[in-house]
């Protein structure tokens, strides 16, 4: 297995797009449609000083990502916050890819100041809150009736770990 951990460039934009829109497209996430490659190099090109963005490239292609940002950056009594984002290739899945990316994220997060991460993770997709879980994050709470997809009401499971 030849995979590397790295930040994200501007470049990768279509890469990143290559593995979050097929998501989308299955299931809404946090995002209702796919988004475009001009979008995503904006929204990496103004990625935040603080926040982690990292991919993971096998064999030359990349199969996943991770983003941490600020929780709230409107206030400093947040700083210690992360909210944090993966999404991984379905061919890609259970090879440790994840894994690696939280070990990267961790080391980084830590040497940006952050104590905490936090997200959230669909009450449908039990394989990602056990990925959480296994990385030592805990269930801390659910919010109900949380996503809205057409007519269907999907809960998500909140999620949190100290580093």
């Amino acid at each position: 297995m030849d995979l590397i951990i790295r930040e994200v460039c501007v470049d990768d934009a279509a890469a990143v797009l290559g593995v979050l829109n097929p998501i989308i497209e299955a299931e809404p996430v946090a995002f209702d449609s796919p988004l475009s490659e001009p979008d995503e190099r904006t929204y990496i090109a103004g990625f935040p000083e603080r926040g982690v963005f990292n991919v993971a490239v096998w064999d030359g292609g990349l199969v996943g990502f991770q983003s941490l940002e600020p929780f709230a950056p409107y206030t400093r009594l947040f700083d210690h916050v992360g909210v944090l984002g993966t999404y991984v290739v379905a061919a890609h899945r259970r090879r440790g890819v994840a894994t690696r990316l939280f070990a990267a994220t961790f080391t980084a997060a830590r040497a940006k100041g952050y104590e905490k991460l936090f997200t959230y993770v669909r009450a449908d997709n039990p394989a990602a809150l056990a990925a959480y879980q296994a990385q030592g994050f805990r269930v801390v709470g659910r919010a109900e009736r949380q996503l809205k997809a057409g007519d269907r009401y999907i809960d998500e499971v909140i999620v949190e770990r100290f580093l």
